[in-house]
């Protein structure tokens, strides 16, 4: 009996070893075949442009991961905001703990100011000021904000004057945030309020934000949240351009912004960011004058590095799900390449951030790597922008002649498009079989756009390469009538809504501020 069993053992255990031994040789044998289509891939190519196609694919294959991580992790996110909203909590329980302080930087706004102020005055808080800065405008702004001095009792017109007028946008809130410390904390009501319990707010001259804004609360009751972003969206989409820029912000907040924040590492947009006045403190610095601010001169994107730097001070950044602010999108293609070009070389500039957030031991290493890739984002599409045109002209001289498949077709049109339409299928849910073929059109409308602004890119690296540092000013286009009756800012990505419209008027408080 002893040796039937020893027997049987013996046979058991040479089963094991040949079933170890044979999926070691499948697993050998499945790696070697990876290793020479690897090979093989780019055989054809020239020997020097190899090595660049294949950093691409990695470069490719690391970002459909980075967005399936932050796919996962939004939906996550987008499923406890649901979960808070059934249980019947009011978000703007505690809006009346806080002060809300507006700052609205305006150089020749005198198409939407008068709009912007408006529809604050109407955002549902208890205490609350506007501040205009008036960065030394030469248009009717200045005449405007003198008009609606009646009826709006919350607003102060900051009036900056030559040599310190149109020094960029991060000065003009320097100078606004120098005013809340030294007169809306030092006197009046709200002398000695705390600045942790301050939200400043930056809202665009065409800002229209939520009348709900106060929902934002929800976010600040935890101490360690720093910043809030709200939802961008845009309102004139009726072209195929604005809605291309609509559906851009969309997937940018539902996506990579959502899934960041279970990290606390979202960041801040340049229009409907909140944050908590105390983190703005403790990332001041001063300038070439020596005068104190959070925002750094000379930053084209001073959104994007605030937003890094209070990470970086140990504050958490966080993307709102049901506050959003819409504001105007440009129907020229020559007026938004200029706009993105600026917006592009802020992304080269704030690479000098990289070493420090990849050491920023507040956020865990995945949240550093995420970060990362973010910071690398123009040197990626730098890359693969390069990549891409190698490739037409390899095919246009025939340097290469691909045997082209079915099976080749749709893996490139995979790796192409996948991104496109994962994200608009994200933001835009629960559409049925209409809505699956609306997603599908929307989604390859961003894919196109996406590639029509890519050359930005290039001219902001040039520009950042030369220092350039000039911007030109984006032009408003006049506001319709059906856009002053749209309904309050809301709504599924991509849809077109009608708001409210509203008679504006503002107190006269005007003050010039010198730096």
């Amino acid at each position: 009996m002893t040796g039937k069993t020893v027997a049987v053992n013996s046979f058991t255990g040479a089963a094991n070893g040949s079933t170890a031994q044979d999926a070691l040789w499948r697993i050998a044998t499945w790696w070697h075949a990876v290793l020479r289509f690897l090979r093989e891939l780019y055989g054809g190519l020239p020997i020097w442009a190899q090595p660049l196609f294949y950093v691409a694919l990695v470069l490719i294959i690391v970002s459909l991961i980075s967005l399936i991580v932050l796919l996962v992790k939004a939906q996550r996110r987008y499923a406890h905001a649901r979960r808070l909203a059934r249980s019947g909590s009011d978000p703007a329980e505690n809006e009346s703990d806080y002060l809300w302080i507006f700052m609205i930087p305006a150089l020749n706004e005198e198409v939407t100011i008068a709009d912007a102020v408006g529809r604050l005055e109407k955002v549902e808080l208890t205490h609350f000021q506007i501040l205009v800065i008036n960065d030394g405008s030469d248009d009717d702004t200045p005449k405007i904000l003198r008009q609606l001095q009646d009826t709006s009792p919350h607003l102060t017109v900051l009036t900056r004057e030559k040599p310190h007028a149109r020094e960029g946008k991060s000065e003009a809130l320097n100078a606004a945030w120098r005013y809340t410390h030294d007169v809306i904390l030092s006197d009046g009501p709200y002398a000695g309020w705390d600045p942790a319990k301050t939200i400043v707010t930056i809202v665009d001259a065409d800002g229209r934000l939520s009348p709900e804004a106060g929902q934002i609360a929800q976010h600040f009751d935890d101490p360690a949240v720093g910043g809030v972003q709200a939802q961008v969206r845009i309102y004139n989409r009726k072209s195929p351009l604005t809605l291309a820029q609509d559906i851009e912000f969309g997937v940018f907040g539902s996506v990579f912004q959502l899934g960041r924040t279970n990290w606390g590492t979202a960041n801040m947009g340049g229009n409907g960011q909140f944050n908590r006045l105390s983190a703005l403190d403790s990332v001041a610095i001063e300038n070439d004058e020596g005068l104190l601010g959070p925002w750094k001169s000379g930053r084209l994107t001073e959104d994007q590095d605030i937003g890094l730097r209070m990470i970086l001070a140990g504050w958490h950044g966080e993307q709102a799900v049901n506050v959003d602010v819409n504001q105007q999108g440009l129907n020229s293609l020559r007026a938004l390449l200029r706009q993105r070009t600026r917006w592009s070389q802020g992304t080269w500039q704030v690479l000098d951030l990289t070493c420090a957030c990849l050491r920023n031991k507040k956020v865990r290493v995945t949240a550093r790597l995420d970060q990362l890739w973010y910071l690398l984002t123009p040197i990626i599409q730098a890359w693969l922008g390069m990549v891409l045109v190698l490739s037409i002209c390899f095919l246009i001289f025939k340097v290469v002649d691909p045997t082209w498949s079915w099976i080749l077709f749709v893996i490139s049109y995979l790796f192409a498009a996948m991104p496109s339409v994962l994200g608009v299928f994200f933001a835009r849910r629960g559409r049925g079989v209409i809505g699956f073929i609306i997603n599908i059109l929307f989604a390859h409308l961003y894919l196109a756009y996406s590639w029509i602004i890519y050359p930005v890119v290039y001219r902001a690296l040039f520009r950042q390469i030369i220092g350039a540092k000039s911007w030109a000013k984006t032009a408003r286009e006049s506001l319709e009538e059906e856009s002053l009756e749209e309904k309050e800012p809301g709504g599924e990505l991509g849809e077109p809504g009608i708001a409210d419209g509203a008679e504006v008027g503002v107190q006269e408080d005007s003050r010039k501020v010198k730096g």
